[in-house]
């Protein structure tokens, strides 16, 4: 079962789900997801259709922003960004963990936060984001 992670009042992010979890989603006010994995990243993991289909059978907007490796690109954390000021309502992002979608959206910046005050809400949530103080302080 899903465990949502509240990052701010209009992000959380969570580990992979499964598409039957997506189905409650839009009652508790959320409007969109995103996927942060690539397609078959780990045998087991849901196909993105299949989780594309539930998303929107579940009246949610699904988007698909795959990162890996550690590597967040410039391109990639706008497309973030541009979902999340774009979303009339909540926004879950997921990936494996959740780190990837939230270290997203700490560089994202989305609320133009101080770098203090990212790195709380995401440690708030679970996530040790301290390695990325230098990147935010650099603007991203």
């Amino acid at each position: 079962m899903m465990e949502l992670k509240v990052i701010d009042e209009t992000l959380a992010v969570s580990a992979q789900m499964q598409p039957e979890e997506l189905a409650g989603l839009a009652e508790q006010g959320f409007a969109a997801v995103i996927c942060n994995r690539p397609d078959g990243e780990e045998p087991g993991q849901p196909p993105i259709e299949a989780m594309r289909a539930a998303a929107q059978g579940a009246g949610l907007a699904f988007h698909h922003i795959p990162v890996a490796g550690g590597v967040f690109p410039p391109a990639a954390i706008a497309a973030f960004g541009a979902i999340r000021r774009g979303t009339p309502g909540k926004v879950l992002a997921y990936c494996r963990t959740g780190t990837r979608a939230a270290t997203l959206d700490a560089l994202a910046n989305v609320h133009g936060f101080s770098v203090a005050e990212r790195l709380a809400h995401a440690a708030a949530a679970g996530y040790d984001l301290s390695g990325l103080t230098e990147r935010m302080e650099a603007g991203g």
